[in-house]
C-alpha cells in the first residue's frame, strides 16, 4: 500500500467488472485508495472486488450493482459514496461497448440506439452525479477511457466513432466547468480522456496466441495511467487528451 497521490483517497469505478475494471480496481487499491465499483453484472462485479481484494489484504474494495442509464440511481450512488466515506475523489469511466460495420454504407443506425446509452448516456449521468463531489474534493478527478477513433473516425465504425467524440466533447465541458470553478488559483479538481485504440488483456492473447493486437494498451497499462492522473497537478491534466496510443 503507497503513500503517493492516491493514498486514501475515494474512488469510484464505472464498469467494474470488465477486464479494465479489474485491472483498475486491483492498480487503485494497490496505490492505497479506498475503490467503490460498479457494474450492471451482479457476480463479473462481484468476482472483479474478490480479487482485488484477495490482492491486496487490507485494501477496501467494494461493489455495487449501479443501472448508469438511471439518471436518479447514478446520483444515489455518488450521494452514497459521500456520505459513507466523507469525500469522492475520483470517477474512472470505464463503462465500453463497441458495434462497427463493413462500410459506411451498411452502417445499422440500430448500433447508434445501443452506443449512445453505452457511451454517451452513461458519462453523462456519471459527471453530472460527481461533479459537485470531486469539485468539494482536493484532489478530484473525472478519467473518460475514449478511442482513437475519435479523432480519425473509419468508414466502418461510423457510430461508434461519433458516440466517443461526443462523450470526449462532454468531458471537456465538465472540464471547463472545473475551470472556471478553480477561478485565477486553477482548477483543484480535472477531467481527464485517455485515449487507446483498443484494449487487451490475457484471456485476449490466449484465445489469439499468434495475433499481434499492434497499437493496443493492455489493461494492467491502462490502470497504471489512470492512477498516473493523480499524480500531475489538476491544472496540467484538466481538458487534456492523454494517448496512450500513436497519434493520428
Amino acid at each position: 500500500m503507497g503513500n503517493g497521490a492516491l493514498d486514501g483517497a475515494v474512488i469510484a469505478v464505472a464498469g467494474a467488472g470488465g477486464p479494465a475494471g479489474r485491472a483498475a480496481l486491483l492498480r487503485l487499491a494497490e496505490a492505497g485508495a479506498t475503490v467503490v465499483g460498479s457494474d450492471n453484472d451482479p457476480q463479473r462485479l462481484a468476482e472483479a472486488v474478490d480479487a482485488a481484494r484477495y490482492a491486496h489484504g487490507g485494501a477496501t474494495v467494494t461493489g455495487e450493482t449501479v443501472d448508469l442509464l438511471d439518471r436518479d440511481a447514478t446520483k444515489g450512488w455518488a450521494d452514497r459514496i459521500e456520505k459513507e466515506y466523507g469525500r469522492v475523489d475520483g470517477l474512472v469511466h470505464l463503462v465500453g461497448g463497441w458495434r462497427g460495420s463493413q462500410t459506411f454504407t451498411k452502417t445499422d443506425l440500430g448500433d447508434w440506439d445501443l452506443l449512445e446509452k453505452l457511451l454517451i448516456r452513461t458519462v453523462q449521468h456519471t459527471s453530472l452525479a460527481f461533479h459537485e463531489p470531486l469539485q468539494r474534493s482536493d484532489r478530484g478527478r473525472y478519467v473518460l477511457i475514449s478511442a482513437a477513433g475519435a479523432t480519425r473516425p473509419t468508414a466502418g465504425n461510423a457510430a461508434y466513432s461519433a458516440a466517443k467524440a461526443a462523450a470526449e466533447a462532454w468531458t471537456l465541458a465538465m472540464a471547463d466547468y472545473f475551470r472556471k470553478a478553480g477561478g485565477e488559483q486553477g482548477p483543484t479538481s480535472a477531467a481527464a480522456i485517455l485515449v487507446v485504440k483498443a484494449l487487451v488483456h490475457d484471456a485476449m492473447r490466449a484465445e489469439r496466441p499468434n495475433a499481434k493486437f499492434a497499437g493496443f494498451t493492455d489493461v494492467k497499462d491502462l490502470a497504471e495511467a489512470v492512477a498516473g492522473v493523480w499524480e500531475k497537478p489538476a491544472a496540467e491534466v484538466n481538458g487534456t487528451r492523454l494517448w496512450l496510443t500513436e497519434k493520428p
